[in-house]
């Protein structure tokens, strides 16, 4: 027999999953709480039992879908062959972890200014391991003297970091957004590997 949390646990990953498709498709402000319910044939009063509001719900659904990025990062850790892999991996990486889940990051564009602690936690949390996979590339390519000596690769990799998230196309020059609009992305993309090629090129003997 099924214990009840387990069937606690398994109605509540079924109700994330449906979550996650409709801010996937429709983003945050289209997605109302009666149409996931709707979409998994439950009640409202019984998604509310899981979920309080669609601000939590959403919460949650953003920490799976950052594991998910996180397992991406975490596979590639210590493998790369050349610090230029290793910093191409992360603006690609997260190029294509914007692209699929775009219209997913609609509660960003519209809440960018008073993010729930939550949400700027499961942020930090991704951003400290991009942070790691790069530093660990860092450290690899000087014990290989591939590269010099770096002291403080940990505030190097943040800078930089800081750097390329600031990366605009002209048409964004003068508008402070976590999230640009999408005919802007592959060329934000394409700046922030020119840019992290410079940083690789002065880091060099």
């Amino acid at each position: 027999m099924i214990a009840t949390n387990e069937i606690q646990d398994l109605k509540k990953e079924k109700i994330l999953e449906a979550a996650h498709q409709r801010f996937l498709h429709y983003g945050y402000s289209k997605t109302t709480m009666n149409e996931i319910a709707s979409d998994l044939c439950m009640s409202k009063a019984l998604l509310y039992y899981y979920f309080p509001d669609k601000s939590q719900l959403y919460t949650d659904v953003m920490r799976r879908v950052a594991d998910e990025y996180l397992e991406v990062i975490q596979s590639k850790m210590n493998t790369f062959c050349n610090l230029k892999e290793a910093f191409e991996f992360q603006i690609n990486s997260q190029h294509e972890f914007i692209l699929k889940n775009y219209n997913f990051f609609d509660f960003f564009r519209l809440n960018e200014q008073n993010l729930p602690e939550m949400i700027w936690e499961i942020v930090t949390k991704v951003h400290e391991t991009e942070i790691e996979m790069l530093v660990n590339a860092i450290q690899a390519e000087c014990t290989k003297g591939k590269i010099k000596p770096v002291a403080n690769p940990d505030e190097i990799v943040e800078l930089l970091l800081d750097a390329l998230h600031g990366v605009r196309v002209s048409a964004l020059s003068n508008k402070k957004t976590m999230f640009p609009d999408m005919e802007h992305i592959d060329e934000i993309r394409k700046k922030r590997l020119l840019m992290s090629d410079i940083f690789i090129k002065g880091l060099m003997y």
